[in-house]
């Protein structure tokens, strides 16, 4: 019925894909959201807030909420930047940097099974053809 129904199948596909990154993270007491943010917070500390939401595809507020929860399990840390008193820089703390190597291993985890249940080919097309058709229609 949907077969050509590009938000059915995208939001079908997000759905299985949310489980699975949940499985990921919550060994570490994260949700999806929280895990990716936390890994771009590690892979570019002093990031500023809007940097990273753009980064995300998210909306500020989105990225506030999510890095409220971070700051409450204290993975982040807020810091007002010199330039712009209204910006705050993000860094990570001593415990995200503790969980950084097991994070990303189980991100890669992740990747690796999906890469094999998918096929290699079909992984690296679906994800181009997605960001492709995202970056179409922002």
């Amino acid at each position: 019925m949907f077969d050509h129904c590009i938000y059915f199948n995208t939001t079908a596909l997000a759905r299985t894909l949310e489980r699975e990154w949940t499985v990921a993270y919550k060994p570490f007491g994260l949700t999806p959201p929280q895990g990716f943010m936390l890994r771009a917070v590690l892979a570019k500390p002093g990031i500023v807030q809007s940097e990273l939401a753009s980064e995300l595809a998210i909306s500020r507020s989105t990225a506030t909420r999510t890095l409220d929860g971070l700051q409450k399990l204290m993975l982040v840390e807020r810091r007002l930047t010199q330039s712009d008193g209204r910006e705050t820089a993000l860094h990570p703390t001593k415990d995200a940097l503790q969980i950084k190597d097991q994070l990303n291993a189980a991100s890669a985890a992740v990747t690796r099974r999906l890469k094999a249940e998918m096929g290699e080919a079909c992984f690296v097309a679906t994800v181009t053809s997605v960001k492709e058709a995202r970056s179409s229609i922002d």
